[in-house]
Order: C-alpha cells, then structure tokens, then sequence
C-alpha cells in the first residue's frame, strides 16, 4: 500500500488532507510541522510527502533541504498559497515533484497525487541559477517535467497584465515541447537548458536542445511550411502518425516580439517587449 506524509501546521487543513487521501485506500500519516515530519521519515518509508510551506520550528523548504541527508526521500508536493518566485524556484532546487495552490481543490489534489505516485522515476530538473531575474535550468526530455515545470515558469511574470503574461506562458510551452519531443525524442537521458532574463523593458527565454536542428524550409508536417493552406499540414501529420497539431510555430510567430534561431536550429531565443 502507497504511504503518504501530510505536513501541514494547520490541524483543520490536515486533518481534511488526510480523510480525503484516506478514501482513496491509501495509508495516510500527519505530522504538524517539519521538525515532527522529519523524526517520522528517519525512523519509516514513505512513497509521497504532500508539504506545506509555511510552519513554525521548521518550515517546508528547510525540510526539503533536510532531505538530502536521508538514504530514501520520498516525491514531494508542495502545497502552498506562497507562489513568489523565491520559494517555487527553492522547491524546484531541492527537487520537489510539483506544488499546488492552497487552499487546494479537492479533485486536483487526487489527481496531482496519482501522478506523482505513477510517473516513472526521470533525473531531476537541475537549477543552475534561481535569481527571479535570471532563472536557469537544464530539463529531462519528458512530456511529464516540461507540463510539471510551465506552471512554475508562469509564476515568474505574475505582475504582468493576462494578456501579455498568456503569450508568453504560450510561446514557452509550445518551443519547450518541441525542444522535448523534436530535439530530444522524449529520451529522458537527453536534456534541454533553459534560460529566462526578465528586464525593465523585456522578458527573454533562450532553449537549448540536444538535436541536430532542423530546416525550417522542410517541415511538412508544420502550418509554417504552407503559408497559402493552413491546414495543409494536418494530412501530413495523420500520414506520419502524429499528434494533433503543427500551429505551434506559426501561432508562436505571433505570440512573441522577436524569435531567433541559432544556424542548426537547434537552440532558439524569443523576446516580448514590456513596452
């Protein structure tokens, strides 16, 4: 049976964490803060930690860091009502699976616990730099780490009107998973780097992966390559057996204020103007 850690510092909160896991068949233990949480997984084993941030004597991401000294850490979910970049950038360092917003939707909490107890075990993602201003990062080339990693990513341009902060959240998702799936034919071995600059007057993403590149004048199966038949591309993509899709480089085009390629075309820099 999958044995699961709720940290919480709030008796309420926990208590409803603990009985809604608990439905679910799964063995469920509570612990008040990081301080209890961390005698309990010196001494037992637990597959998942669902993690508050906030706490009094040790706190979510001091414990996150106790981990490392533990010969089994188990995944970890950090809940949180905290998004700074700060403290998703720390969870994200110390190797937490993912975070969800507090107070924490019921359904999404089941589901978020799910995959973390099913997706397989990939290197983590690895923070080179976590300056708010200046945000590094090299990723596995799973589907999985890319979808886990765009709602912390769009967390760093919260103070921007939705509009604008949609574009680009857009433009970042659809360049990393064809980084991923293109660049790095979903090898979890492989690695994409991730770069992100926030100016005054600019935000800039640079995304670097391990393929050969491609040519941008040969991509049937893409919108860009029929500029005259937009949905040409769709039978080309059903003949090859592909996803749905092939917009994303054209809508990107449109997204962003300046996309560059380097000559192989296998790293790519996208800019918005804050202007």
């Amino acid at each position: 049976m999958m044995s699961i850690l709720v940290v919480d510092d709030d008796r309420t909160s926990r208590h409803l964490t603990e009985s809604l896991l608990k439905r679910e068949g799964w063995k469920v233990t509570g612990a008040k803060d990081g301080v209890d949480a961390l005698k309990l997984l010196r001494t037992r084993r637990f597959t998942l930690m669902l993690l508050d941030v906030w706490m009094p004597r040790m706190n979510g991401l001091e414990l996150l860091e106790q981990l490392r000294s533990l010969d089994h850490r188990p995944r970890v979910v950090v809940m949180t009502s905290d998004e700074t970049p700060a403290t998703l950038l720390q969870a994200v360092r110390d190797q937490a699976f993912t975070y969800v917003h507090k107070p924490v939707d019921p359904q999404l909490l089941i589901e978020t616990v799910r995959q973390a107890i099913d997706e397989p075990e990939t290197r983590p993602i690895e923070v080179i730099s976590a300056r708010p201003e200046w945000v590094e990062l090299i990723l596995p080339c799973t589907r999985e780490a890319a979808n886990r990693l765009q709602s912390v990513m769009a967390h760093l341009d919260t103070d921007l009107p939705e509009e604008l902060r949609d574009s680009i959240a857009y433009a970042f998702r659809e360049l990393l998973l064809n980084a991923v799936e293109w660049g790095g034919k979903l090898d979890p071995t492989h690695t994409v780097r991730i770069s992100y600059l926030r100016a005054k007057r600019m935000v800039m993403y640079r995304i670097a992966d391990p393929g050969s590149g491609f040519n941008i004048d040969n991509l049937p199966h893409a919108a860009i390559s029929h500029p005259d038949s937009p949905t040409a591309h769709i039978d080309v993509r059903d003949a090859k057996g592909l996803r749905a899709g092939g917009f994303g480089l054209l809508t990107v085009k449109s997204s962003v204020d300046e996309l560059l390629y380097n000559e192989k075309r296998n790293e790519v820099v996208f800019i918005k103007y804050l202007d």
